[in-house]
């Protein structure tokens, strides 16, 4: 059965550091664990398509979206892409038929739980240090409210990790059991 696992929060809610210690953690239990970030993938669009408004922003995110869901189509079954993304971009809709697109029969969620201050306060502290097709460090404001509100997209199991704490381990086995 192909699966996936989607790694899922806010901008800034630790969605990349997750992403890594799973990776690690799985292919230490001998799972062929794959991450696909839609910041690795945007930012090697940036270099060849150029930066822009946010519209143009926002369209990257898009087409970053669409490859990782284009390149988990051509993985067998025994790889299980670990999906680095705000999924929440994008309409449920979107999510389901990439997922469909991609031949994915099992999601399982990691949502990043992070509160609106903390999501704020990391965004603006890496603001400077991030490519610059990112949105600018005032970008922080809406993200407070956008962390206030967001939810999982819950298309399968859900898994919460507070990310304002260190990674219990207790996550890689719950993951474990789910794949």
């Amino acid at each position: 059965m192909k699966q996936a696992i989607i790694v899922n929060g806010v901008p800034a809610s630790g969605k990349s550091t997750v992403t890594a210690a799973l990776v690690e953690a799985l292919t230490d239990r001998g799972v062929a664990a794959v991450p696909l970030t839609l910041d690795t993938i945007k930012e090697g669009l940036f270099v060849h398509v150029g930066t822009g408004d946010r519209a143009h922003n926002r369209m990257l995110g898009r087409a970053s979206y669409h490859a990782i869901f284009n390149t988990v189509a051509a993985f067998p079954a025994s790889l299980v892409p670990i999906i680095d993304a705000w999924h929440g971009f994008e309409p449920k809709d979107v999510l389901r038929e990439h997922v469909a697109r991609a031949g994915i029969e099992r999601v399982i969620e990691v949502w990043c739980a992070v509160s609106p201050e903390t999501a704020a306060a990391r965004y603006r502290a890496r603001a400077q240090t991030r490519h610059a097709g990112h949105l600018p460090s005032t970008y922080a404001d809406e993200l407070f409210e956008l962390a206030g509100r967001a939810r999982p997209m819950s298309l399968g199991p859900v898994l919460q990790v507070d990310t304002e704490n260190p990674i219990d381990p207790g996550l890689f086995d719950a993951i474990q059991e789910l794949i």
